[in-house]
């Protein structure tokens, strides 16, 4: 996925209304997403469409559900050195494995819309290589979400794609001046309670499998 491609995922959730891009059914303000694999892009879709796209090659892989899984690894630390490393002018990225390109994608989120950072892919590996959550990691579907904040350690989640989406539109919606303003603050400080809440650990020594139905 292109800047160009990720700022048509900076508009505000869909209005009551919305059809499924697939099908044409109508669809609830809170639905599930398609990657159009083609196109570099994501697609609304109701619960029948989405469930027809979950087994790997449906549809001989031009469509693939976005998965519903939040994961942690608490084996895994970042600290302020990691984060300098990677060059990240704000403290928050996600980064998901290009299937065309076969490697780690970084994006920033910024008022302008969604950046593509242009570290060098081996920076990436170095800082994000010994989570398991990047073994893990679904290509396309799925990103690894990190968020920085001065004094405290950087969080790693492993969330669905459209997630991160979401969170670019959420940072263009509020943010004002050049600190984002208190809306913007306490509007990214509820996004990530958000994540917290739904995010759970990974056991040890397990690579869980994706469930793009909903079940972790």
């Amino acid at each position: 996925m292109t800047a160009d491609v990720l700022k048509q995922f900076t508009r505000r959730p869909p209005p009551p209304g919305e059809r499924c891009e697939l099908c044409g059914e109508p669809l609830p303000s809170e639905h599930r997403h398609l990657v159009d694999t083609a196109r570099r892009s994501l697609k609304c879709a109701c619960p029948p469409c989405h469930l027809l796209f979950i087994r790997p090659g449906a549809g001989q892989g031009r469509f693939r559900a976005v998965p519903d899984r939040y994961l942690t690894d608490p084996g895994f630390a970042l600290d302020a050195s990691d984060w300098n490393r990677l060059q990240i002018p704000v403290g928050l990225a996600f980064f998901f494995r290009n299937s065309a390109l076969d490697r780690l994608t970084a994006f920033y989120p910024s008022p302008a819309g969604a950046t593509e950072s242009e570290l060098d892919p081996e920076t990436w590996d170095a800082v994000l290589g010994h989570t398991r959550l990047t073994g893990i990691l679904e290509p396309d579907v799925e990103a690894l979400l990190l968020h920085y904040e001065r004094g405290t350690p950087v969080t790693c989640t492993l969330v669905p794609v459209d997630v991160c989406y979401e969170l670019v539109g959420r940072m263009r919606l509020h943010w004002k001046g050049f600190d984002g303003g208190a809306e913007a603050r306490a509007d990214l400080a509820e996004f990530f309670r958000r994540i917290e809440t739904a995010a759970r650990p990974l056991a040890p020594d397990t690579d869980p499998a994706p469930d793009p139905g909903g079940n972790a």
